[in-house]
């Protein structure tokens, strides 16, 4: 595929990034920063920082979404600038070895620092003050993703891990093991999903709610240095070290091509242009191309107005996501209706009709190829309505069994509508014996059928169980009707189980529309019969449990007890959803993040105060916990700076170590602690150790160091 535009450069894009509809910026190798017109590609504004970067496939630069700050790294250290003016707001040194990449989440709010020493290290850009330690790898940090709402980060590593955090919740959701090989690339897609892969080319798609694999991509076999995703999440693209751009369907997960586009070079940087609809492609041959991702679709309208369908194989090769466009599913569309048509007309026994339907796509291979396959399905038709006409029925089904495809038609649904019938008719005959032969007439014409031998069989056998499992609907016992069936397997083939099945599937269709109309009161009397019922059971509880716990979530809101309101809340997200909830979740968020800001500052009153009336709500106690967890690990901060007696600093350790356990702030402070007094005795790795997860209010105290 051809680019629609392009421009030259005197050194290597490695970062490219669309800031809004009229501007684009650029990074090179040797950090030289540009913004570039949107359909010009003439440069607005440049500056240069004068750090040289080879390696493609780390993120050694990283932009907030409105371009207003940027993390860089150089070796051992990363810096946050704000872009007006260039100016120095931070500089990380603290990394035991180098800096692997670094990160701004899309809100401006944090910035990553990752190190080969395997720890991330979270910024608030407004402080410019540490914030928080992610979980630390074993080994080194491979690279970091931050969802586009800002509420995930996931790190990979060298460990085969991946660290999955809510950064909304600041608290460790998972850690994802499934690769077998180190992990270099994590990028967020869309629908709570996350692609990783391993440097051997092991692609995963991920579940990030269940922290389970959904997929794994086939047939990556070149290394991949940038990666795109539309804005739709319909389509992945992977560049490649040998020039390539592989095009995957985020909807089946299956690849749409392997050579979407082949560049002579490798692919440096990768991003998508939604107002436009443009891949925005970087490579090391110093060009930054744009190509329009449904390229040929105007060509492929005009051939589908004109019939000319012979075209249409030579534009999808062109370009294969034309298969994705409006104006294709329209030519499918027509071509399943033509395919009904041709059916209808075969079953009438009119087959050159048939076949001139498909004038217009006999140039078609694949379309060709399967109208004949319908034709040829055809054949015996003519033979399958004489069986039936002479009532031979078990011949007729031999063909059904040969030709799948008359199983469609009104003849044969006609066919087993009799058969549903006459077996009906023949347990009613069976229920008394003085009737039973009349059972045996009606059964007759099956006879020499397989299928419906083996059912006769055992209603002959089994007439008791059929009676017993009547009596238990009748009675509308219907948990015991279907344990009757487990008991009797046969019985699923009968009209009754089925009439039974589809009464639940109305039920439950039925308390669907009322739980949307919340006619509560009315779906309990549904949902408590739907506990009969296997296959609704665990559903039908916990909808029962969800309105039981609505109607105390609304009598606590009227009552103002906030905190059993948000203890319900917790357990059932639903009522996240209703207005009520929705304002508590504001409130709480609103809250949480003021005291997350005091927490910078070693606020405890502050933090406390505003976070009072959340203490006793056990759901809460974790995220409360990170809140003063980061207070005293400032005020250890602060007892360094302002140059604190050690004995205070190593209670205030042992404290810590207490109260939350031996995270990765407290084990990076004690460095920063041994530096300044190296003859200390504290061993952090023997000191009684207690849990984040075990935290209670109780333990707030206003200085760690007491």
């Amino acid at each position: 595929m051809k680019p629609i535009k392009k421009s030259n450069f005197n050194e290597v894009i490695i970062y490219t990034q669309i800031l809004d509809a009229n501007t684009i910026l650029t990074v090179d190798t040797l950090t030289t920063i540009r913004y570039l017109q949107r359909e010009t590609l003439n440069v607005i504004d440049e500056f240069k920082m004068g750090i040289s970067h080879t390696r493609y496939g780390s993120k050694v630069i990283s932009f907030s979404s409105e371009g207003k700050y940027f993390a860089l790294k150089e070796l051992k250290t990363s810096m946050l600038y704000e872009t007006e003016g260039k100016k120095l707001l931070l500089r990380v040194d603290r990394h035991q070895g180098e800096v692997s990449c670094v990160a701004i989440d899309p809100q401006g709010r944090y910035m990553f620092s990752c190190g080969d020493d395997g720890i991330t290290y979270g910024i608030d850009i407004n402080s410019t003050k540490l914030s928080f330690t992610l979980p630390a790898h074993k080994d080194s940090v491979t690279d970091i993703a931050i969802s586009e709402d800002g509420k995930w980060v996931a790190t990979s590593s060298y460990d085969k891990n991946i660290s999955l955090y809510n950064l909304a919740m600041m608290t460790p959701k998972a850690k994802l093991k499934a690769h077998s090989d180190p992990i270099v690339r994590v990028h967020f897609l869309g629908k709570e999903r996350l692609f990783s892969l391993d440097n051997k080319n092991s692609a995963i798609i991920w579940d990030i709610n269940r922290a389970k694999v959904i997929a794994r991509l086939n047939a990556i076999h070149d290394e991949v240095t940038a990666i795109a995703v539309d804005n739709e999440n319909e389509f992945l693209f992977l560049g490649t070290k040998l020039g390539y751009i592989f095009v995957y369907s985020l909807l089946d997960y299956e690849q749409i091509s392997k050579r979407y586009i082949k560049l002579n070079d490798t692919i440096t940087s990768l991003s998508f242009d939604e107002t436009k609809k443009e891949l925005v492609v970087a490579s090391v041959n110093k060009e930054l191309l744009f190509y329009d991702i449904f390229n040929g679709q105007e060509r492929l309208l005009q051939l589908l107005k004109n019939k000319e369908y012979a075209l249409l194989s030579d534009s999808i090769d062109k370009n294969p996501l034309l298969v994705y466009t409006q104006a294709y599913k329209t030519f499918e569309l027509l071509w399943e209706k033509t395919m009904q048509r041709a059916k209808l007309l075969l079953q009438n026994c009119e087959k050159e009709k048939a076949i001139t339907l498909f004038d217009d796509f006999i140039v078609i291979a694949s379309k060709n190829k399967q109208m004949q396959k319908l034709i040829s399905e055809y054949a015996e038709y003519d033979k399958f309505l004489g069986f039936i006409k002479a009532n031979k029925l078990a011949l007729a089904y031999a063909l059904v069994n040969l030709h799948p495809l008359y199983k469609e038609t009104k003849v044969y649904i006609s066919m087993e509508a009799q058969w549903e019938k006459d077996l009906l008719l023949a347990k009613k005959y069976l229920q008394d014996q003085k009737f039973s032969h009349k059972a045996k007439e009606v059964l007759a014409p099956y006879k020499g059928i397989s299928e419906k031998t083996v059912l006769i069989q055992e209603l002959m056998q089994n007439i008791g169980a059929y009676k017993r499992f009547k009596e238990a609907i009748a009675q509308r016992k219907f948990k015991l009707a279907l344990e009757i069936v487990k008991q009797n397997p046969f019985l699923k083939e009968y009209p009754g189980y089925k009439a039974l099945i589809n009464y639940s599937d109305s039920l439950y269709m039925r308390v669907q529309v009322m739980l949307t109309n919340d006619e509560s009161s009315e779906a309990l009397k549904i949902l408590y019969i739907l506990l009969d019922f296997e296959d609704f059971k665990e559903e039908a509880q916990m909808a029962i449990a969800e309105i039981e716990a609505k109607r105390k979530f609304f009598t606590a809101i009227k009552e103002d007890n906030t905190t059993l309101a948000y203890t319900i809340m917790d357990e059932f997200s639903s009522l996240k959803e209703t207005l009520e909830g929705k304002k508590l979740q504001a409130q709480w968020e609103s809250d949480f993040e003021k005291a997350q800001s005091l927490a910078l500052y070693a606020d405890i009153e502050g933090a406390r105060s505003i976070l009072a009336n959340y203490l006793t709500i056990r759901a809460k106690s974790m995220e409360i916990a990170t809140v003063f967890s980061k207070s005293h690990i400032v005020q250890l901060y602060k007892a360094l700076q302002e140059s604190k007696d050690q004995k205070s600093v190593e209670i205030g350790i042992k404290n810590y170590i207490l109260y939350y356990g031996l995270a990765e702030q407290i084990e990076s402070f004690f460095k920063d602690f041994k530096e300044k007094f190296p003859d200390t005795k504290i061993n952090i790795k023997s000191q009684k150790q207690g849990f984040i997860e075990n935290w209670r209010p109780s333990m707030i105290v206003n200085s760690i160091l007491e």
